[in-house]
């Protein structure tokens, strides 16, 4: 699953939440600072993914006529081109590894900056932050397919795309994650 902008800040309240909860953590100052470092951190993280994408979006307007006249499917080759530079924009491709990756990070920060305190090893605690990436991504198109059929089953109309649409979905997708305590 691929994170949004809008999304970084739920993942990082999942992880809040369950550095809060793991009973060998303690957050000296608090969960609200987790939530900051480690969405600045996943933040960051999309933003490297999107200068890559920028640059492979670049490569491939440029060679636009050569693709056309090959005839290759572009999002294969969008797909091809971004896997071969991700390396280059510390970009990781692989979900589970990227996830493990961002876990690490956020540890480093939290322990660097005194913001949690553990007497366990330091990989329990970066498995409850891969765990909260875990959770969140397996729960995302259950609570997407939620909140699209509570808004096609609403008596009236809303177009999809239109700004009440993307209102209401935010609305019903928070109401989701808090009924399901990630939020």
């Amino acid at each position: 699953m691929r994170l949004k902008p809008n999304q970084t800040r739920y993942v990082a309240t999942k992880i809040g939440i369950d550095l809060a909860n793991a009973s060998f953590v303690h957050l000296p100052k608090g969960k609200d600072v987790i939530v900051e470092t480690a969405k600045k951190i996943i933040d960051e993280n999309l933003k490297q993914e999107h200068a890559l994408d920028a640059k492979v979006k670049e490569l491939l307007e440029e060679n636009l006529e050569e693709i056309e006249f090959q005839h290759v499917d572009e999002r294969q080759l969008f797909f091809m081109i971004k896997k071969k530079m991700a390396p280059e924009f510390g970009v990781i491709i692989n979900y589970d590894d990227r996830y493990n990756d961002l876990a690490h990070k956020i540890l480093d920060e939290l322990y660097e900056n005194y913001l949690a305190e553990y007497d366990v090893n330091e990989n329990q605690v970066k498995n409850v932050i891969f765990k909260s990436f875990k959770a969140f991504a397996n729960a995302f198109e259950e609570i997407d397919d939620i909140v699209y059929n509570k808004i096609k089953n609403m008596k009236k109309d809303i177009i999809p795309g239109s700004q009440d649409y993307e209102l209401l979905y935010e609305r019903l997708y928070q109401e989701e994650l808090i009924r399901r305590g990630m939020l």
